[in-house]
């Protein structure tokens, strides 16, 4: 079965696109994406077919009857519309046709999809072919009508050759047909990899890039051509939830690193485009987590559609239609108010009595953390004709004990709106396996755990996407400030044998000061006496304001405050204030030390000095991986 995207075909959809639609889901292989009515660079082809196999297809579909055509020839065809008046348009196959070059002058100047040496050079390594379908037409009447003498007859399907119910239907000549949709057939010696599909994706789906190593255009053997390495672009899953949350009310629920930010970040932009003229709000609870959505936002804004248009001097951070807001501040600026006039406000507002600025949208990432009137008062101020309301959330990460009605709270139910994301695609397979043993093992609501749930209070269990990487580093030191200097050796080490920059490490604190230590000043004198730079972005509301994790500084930040912020590098130090004393609420420091632990893409540190429950939890780890290697040993000498 193929993969499509979207998921499912438009309501709207004639007859005949929803019986290829499903044919070619059902009779395509796994590895084949289908996608359906796709925005490519301003234009819309009805069907675009990727196959590691095949290379790339475009379909043209065409419900012509009978009595529809009038008069072809090989450029034009005359028909009778559907008002009934005679009109010339195009022909289908050249109408495929342009599609298909259009799509191949995009893909050709990306150095990495084309043959840079032979007879072939500078022509995509993968063969571009398109065809028509007639959905409503038989070969019989192609036949009959001599319309295979303007129509070849490997680029052409008709209904007969796409029906499963008619007899003379079989997969294997679709899928053969569909492979000979070539002016210059020839097959793939070397399937296509999953880095080259994805850079097709990367440059003919905007919307579904996430970073690239990026270098200006460069002259190669007189071509100018692009250089993209190390792509990252949303898995086929995320895109398709991207484009296919639909209209009015929607819940996503994911797991920690399974790219909810990213893809709220993406619906921001897609409804920013497809109505200018909407009003979009985005809010969080967290300031940081604010400013780091504002960042994806206007990256997103600012990316060309066309890579040879990028200047990266003239970007315009065009967002005039979107506003992002942590909630308070969103309270504060833009309602005038405060936290505890929401009550009252509510009132009002269910009355007619007062007139708050309204919304066409609103994206609220972390929903967990929103108290119930506050989700109340944000819904209230939802243009009820459009009812676009996404809310991104995840249970495991609720470390505010918000009690969860969605149904009471917006006045919105979202029973069969909703969507799971089960895959963590932040964190290596050792980082996500540690992290969930550790919350399986200490929260009270293990019991509430399972593979996928849509509503309720269910905590969804993360599937690992296997990427590789070291075991979590567990350190017991004398003194904090052991942990500090075990600390920032690793990161020099990190930065001078890895690459990983200084931006792009964190170190996470639970208290800055106990009754016989200064934690923050420590970690800071330390960092310092290193010469490593260092940024406390949880100082105060102005420097969680101020946030940027490109200015090259390791950050320093609590726990609170790094929701929604990932790193390739995480250190968790002073350990043993976990879970903190003061706190009545252990459920709490569990999530948030779950949180910490996954805020880490490749390398996660936890040092303490001292003793806890938590710590004595990391000791029996360390036993256990110390016993487990000795026996590795003992195995290994024995063979």
């Amino acid at each position: 079965m193929a993969y499509t995207i979207p998921e499912t075909i438009r309501s709207s959809a004639t007859a005949g696109e929803r019986l290829l639609f499903a044919v070619l889901k059902n009779s395509l292989p796994d590895d084949y994406i289908v996608y359906y009515e796709p925005e490519i660079l301003g234009r819309h082809p009805d069907f675009v077919i990727i196959g590691p196999d095949l290379g790339l297809v475009v379909l043209e579909v065409k419900d012509y009857t009978q009595n529809t055509i009038l008069q072809v020839n090989p450029d034009t065809w005359m028909i009778v519309n559907t008002k009934g008046h005679q009109t010339t348009v195009k022909s289908p196959l050249k109408q495929a046709r342009d599609y298909m070059f259009h799509i191949s002058n995009v893909l050709q100047k990306d150095k990495n999809l084309i043959q840079t040496e032979g007879p072939y050079k500078f022509k995509l390594k993968f063969p571009t072919g398109y065809g028509a379908v007639f959905t409503r037409l038989k070969q019989d009447f192609f036949v009959k009508e001599g319309l295979y003498s303007v129509c070849e007859p490997h680029l052409v399907l008709t209904r007969d050759e796409i029906d499963p119910d008619k007899e003379g239907f079989s997969e294997e000549h679709l899928i053969e047909k569909i492979m000979d949709m070539f002016v210059i057939p020839f097959r793939l010696k070397e399937p296509l990899t999953k880095g080259e599909i994805d850079s097709i994706r990367y440059h003919l789906f905007p919307e579904v890039r996430i970073s690239a190593e990026f270098k200006a255009p460069v002259p190669y053997q007189d071509q100018l051509l692009l250089s993209l390495h190390d792509i990252k672009t949303m898995d086929l899953h995320q895109e398709n939830l991207a484009r296919q949350i639909g209209d009015k009310n929607r819940l996503i629920r994911g797991v920690a690193g399974s790219g909810k930010t990213l893809i709220l970040s993406a619906r921001a932009k897609y409804l920013s485009k497809q109505h200018p003229d909407w009003k979009i709000l985005v809010l969080c609870y967290n300031i940081s987590l604010a400013q780091e959505i504002k960042y994806m936002i206007q990256m997103k804004m600012n990316e060309p559609e066309d890579l040879f248009d990028f200047d990266p001097k003239s970007q315009a951070n065009d967002m005039k239609n979107i506003q992002v807001f942590n909630f308070h501040a969103w309270l504060k600026q833009e309602l005038k108010m405060k936290e505890q006039q929401i009550p009252l406000m509510l009132k009002k507002l269910a009355a007619k009595e007062t007139i708050l600025p309204s919304y066409d949208a609103i994206l609220i990432d972390e929903g967990q953390d929103f108290e119930p009137e506050w989700l109340s008062l944000a819904s209230s101020l939802l243009n009820p004709d459009t009812q676009m309301l996404l809310l991104v959330e995840d249970r495991a990460q609720n470390i505010y004990s918000r009690k969860r009605s969605y149904v009471q709270d917006t006045g919105l139910s979202f029973q069969g709106r909703s969507k799971i994301l089960s895959i963590n695609y932040r964190n290596t397979a050792q980082i996500v396996n540690f992290a969930w043993d550790f919350y399986r093992n200490h929260s009270t609501l293990k019991n509430r755990v399972v593979k996928g749930s849509l509503e309720g209070e269910e905590i969804i269990s993360p599937q690992s996407t296997r990427r590789k990487g070291p075991e979590p580093a567990i350190v017991k030191c004398k003194n904090l400030k052991e942990e500090m200097g075990f600390v920032t050796k690793l990161m020099k080490r990190l930065h001078a044998e890895k690459g990983v920059p200084y931006s792009e490490m964190l170190v996470l604190y639970r208290v800055k000061r106990t009754f016989n230590q200064n934690i923050i000043e420590t970690i800071q004198n330390e960092l310092k006496e290193s010469a490593i730079p260092s940024f406390w972005l949880t100082e105060s509301a102005d420097s969680k304001r101020d946030y940027e994790k490109e200015r090259g500084n390791v950050i320093i930040s609590t726990i609170d405050s790094s929701k929604g912020l990932d790193f390739q590098a995480v250190f968790i130090v002073n350990a043993e204030n976990m879970p903190f004393a003061l706190e009545e609420n252990k459920e709490r420091e569990v999530s948030l030390l779950y949180i910490g632990m996954t805020r880490s893409k490749d390398y996660l540190s936890i040092t303490y000095s001292g003793e806890s429950e938590f710590t004595k939890y990391f000791d029996r780890v360390k036993a256990d991986r110390l016993k487990l290697r000795k026996e590795k040993s003992i195995i290994g000498g024995s063979q």
